[in-house]
């Protein structure tokens, strides 16, 4: 990678405009988890301690290129100020005269938030009429949203090409961890994929089976697997149209010198629900009316094994039900397998995707981990071997 990172950039006395993304949860007017928001601090406070005037270009919903009042960046407001610790204002708009005049009545060791891109429909059309605008601006641009790095977007992508650019901490940071997985990873590397539709994650098996050595099947994407190898899975959660392609993907690994690991245990119940009567039953004896959850304990001594043997591991997707009592322990207890063989040292763990991080959370060991990405599309697109967009456009550049 040629992107360069903000120790390449002169900042004293620059306007600095940074893309990133603080498109955050809220419920009743409140920033409910200000993660993304606390990412992209290290960035702010360096740009700031550097001389910068830093500048934040951001998302919010999907308004579809409309103004709507009800997903302006307002509300993140509070949530910015109290972890930046310096005064931020918003300007009415992200181009034209009310961003300009908010740019030029900034003082020393304050920030400007711009209003939503998306209320412009430049932004998602990536028009290079709407890019000129934004980086009119400013005199430097830093990406440092990661996570919205796999749209060309006119803040992600257009504007990369009109000035100096680089990387913002946590987009480097993300990069750094990924390039360690993936592109030169410590081996063996193990990969763990779950969740529930092989079809949504076909692109990302197929990477994966040629780039590691052991790739774990877990969710509901492993009762697919199970009954494409013959063996029976209830009333389980199956894609029965992909049976052919879950033996093509068994085929393509076993050529490729990648063991595929299954559930050799099964945890069932009749229904997913709190507290529900559960059983251990082997892979192959799933009682018709039951219902598979989670991975049972044999197949949890069977991964740690396989994880106690490998340097490196990438981990996208749930093995089980997480989110529901008693079929969380799977997932809880080979996260804290990973965790612990982090701490020591002995492993490169990078975790990515919405329910892996809030899975790494609920087993209390998101922070033990190498790197936890907070991205979702972006961090499935980059393990799928795919070019993202906002980090080609910072790539390579001669400016």
């Amino acid at each position: 990678m040629a992107w360069k990172t903000l120790d390449d950039m002169e900042l004293a006395g620059r306007t600095v405009l940074v893309r990133v993304d603080i498109n955050v949860p809220v419920e009743d007017g409140r920033v409910t988890d200000a993660t993304r928001i606390e990412r992209i601090v290290p960035t702010v406070r360096d740009i700031l301690a550097r001389g910068g005037r830093p500048v934040l270009m951001a998302h919010f919903d999907r308004p579809k290129g409309r103004r709507v009042p009800s997903m302006s960046l307002a509300v993140t407001l509070p949530a910015l100020r109290a972890a930046l610790g310096v005064p931020v204002s918003l300007a009415e708009d992200c181009i034209g005269a009310p961003a300009k005049q908010a740019v030029a009545a900034m003082g020393p060791g304050e920030a400007v938030l711009l209003e939503n891109t998306r209320f412009h429909p430049g932004e998602e059309a990536n028009d290079p009429a709407f890019a000129a605008a934004l980086s009119a601006l400013g005199e430097v641009y830093v990406n440092d949203a990661f996570s919205a790095a796999h749209r060309a977007h006119a803040s992600t992508e257009a504007i990369a090409r009109l000035l100096p650019a680089c990387a913002g901490r946590l987009m480097a940071a993300e990069l750094a961890a990924l390039e360690a997985a993936l592109g030169a990873p410590a081996r063996p590397v193990a990969a763990v994929v779950g969740g529930a539709k092989v079809s949504t994650k076909l692109d990302l098996l197929g990477n994966l089976v040629a780039r590691v050595e052991h790739l774990v099947i877990g969710g509901a994407m492993a009762n697919t697997f199970l009954l494409a190898g013959g063996r029976e899975v209830g009333r389980s959660l199956v894609e029965r149209e992909m049976l052919g392609t879950a033996q093509e993907i068994r085929a393509r690994a076993a050529a490729a010198g990648c063991t595929l690991h299954l559930p050799v245990d099964l945890v069932v119940a009749a229904a997913l629900a709190p507290g529900a009567e559960a059983r251990t039953v082997a892979a192959d004896a799933c009682p018709a009316e039951a219902m598979i959850l989670d991975v049972g304990p044999a197949t949890v001594a069977a991964l740690a094994a396989v994880i106690d043997g490998c340097r490196t591991l990438i981990w996208n997707g749930p093995l089980g039900a997480f989110e529901t009592a008693p079929f969380d322990a799977g997932t809880t207890a080979v996260a804290r397998h990973v965790a612990a063989a982090s701490r020591g040292g002995r492993l490169m763990s990078v975790a990515g995707g919405g329910d892996t991080v809030a899975a790494l959370h609920h087993a209390g060991v998101a922070d033990d981990f190498g790197y936890v990405s907070t991205a979702g599309g972006a961090f499935l697109e980059w393990m799928e071997g795919k070019v993202l967009p906002g980090v080609a456009a910072l790539d390579g550049q001669g400016r």
